[in-house]
């Protein structure tokens, strides 16, 4: 049974850094594309970034290049594994339920991912 369990939201004020884990079981994700997505309150959910697990490349969307930064922790082919999602100079328009997601292509769609984690929300304050 595929699981991915997001950990780490939590309240933080505006500047402040996160890092979020995102822990992937159930199957062997070697030829995945990890995503991160974020929703806020009355608004659709939209793409952060991801990484290719395999190769480690990451895409970003321009709002948080530079602040955020996508990695896994563990390279190896194997079943339980683990990626990351570090948040620096965290701004108020971060807020939201953080998710992430697994899926066989290199895509910013949500459609496009095959599994979700359950989220973590994440709220900065001012």
């Amino acid at each position: 049974q595929v699981q991915l369990v997001e950990s780490g939201g939590g309240l933080v004020q505006a500047g402040d850094s996160l890092r979020l884990s995102c822990a992937a079981s159930g199957r062997t994700f070697s030829s995945y594309h990890m995503g991160w997505f974020r929703q806020a309150p009355g608004k659709e959910r939209e793409f952060l970034g991801r990484i290719n697990w395999s190769l480690g490349l990451t895409t970003y969307r321009d709002s948080v290049k530079g602040r955020f930064t996508i990695s896994r922790g563990n390279a190896e082919n194997t079943v339980e594994n683990t990626v990351y999602l570090e948040m620096n100079n965290l701004k108020l328009e971060d807020t939201g339920l953080y998710y992430c997601a697994a899926g066989q292509s290199s895509s910013d769609r949500a459609s496009a991912y095959d599994y979700w984690g359950q989220g973590t929300q994440v709220t900065v304050s001012s």
